[in-house]
């Protein structure tokens, strides 16, 4: 396997982590509960197309968001590490990590909106979370058109294969079972955490080259 192939998996993989459609599963599930059989699918798929739409915006603008801010890619490097090992390291506890977990005042207003639950919590934060949208604009902020079409292709796949385990959930839950879906959601706990510190040490790489330059 190339080193583009590899680099193209990792990227999938982050995303796949990140949204962790093993451990949202039950929330869409929980969420979408009395819903008929066609409701069901039409959430699942307008939160994944949302969510596609909104992360690839900030991958296509991010690094003139950065630019704009005066914020350096060494610098959002060293936060968006930071927030992908976090969203890792309350996975790798068994927890929903804070910034992809709705709030219970998210959920009352989406059960009251129906399938506006599609938009919030499904699309936001839950998929498009912090942690997702981070590491869209690390992965594409300087590598160029290329960089940008292999970031959106890498994070359709991870959509494609979320909408696969909404619309599988009840077939999920009753052959693997919750418990396995945890331990699943552990291991891309672990996942996540090494991306982060991977994600920090670039940073700090790029701080002192930047410090050397000087």
């Amino acid at each position: 396997m190339d080193h583009s192939t590899t680099h193209f998996v990792s990227i999938v993989m982050t995303f796949f982590a990140v949204m962790n459609p093993m451990a949202n599963t039950p929330i869409f599930l929980g969420l979408t509960e009395g819903f008929a059989p066609g409701a069901k699918r039409w959430v699942a798929v307008r939160s994944v197309v949302l969510a596609f739409g909104i992360v690839s915006l900030f991958a296509i603008f991010g690094h003139g968001i950065l630019t704009l801010f005066g914020i350096t890619l060494a610098a959002f490097r060293i936060a968006g590490g930071i927030l992908v090992g976090l969203v890792g390291f309350h996975l790798l506890q068994g927890k929903n990590s804070s910034v992809h977990t709705p709030q219970p005042t998210d959920l009352d207003a989406s059960h009251d909106a129906m399938l506006g639950i599609s938009v919030s919590p499904l699309a936001m934060p839950i998929l498009a979370g912090p942690g997702t949208i981070a590491a869209a604009m690390n992965f594409s902020a300087n590598g160029g058109m290329s960089e940008l079409l292999r970031v959106e292709a890498a994070f359709g796949i991870a959509c494609l294969l979320t909408l696969i385990a909404f619309l599988a959930g009840d077939w999920l839950m009753r052959v693997v079972g919750r418990n396995f879906l945890m331990v699943i959601s552990r291991l891309m706990g672990l996942i996540l955490a090494v991306i982060g510190a991977q994600m920090l040490i670039a940073g700090i790489q790029s701080v002192r080259a930047m410090g050397g330059a000087g």
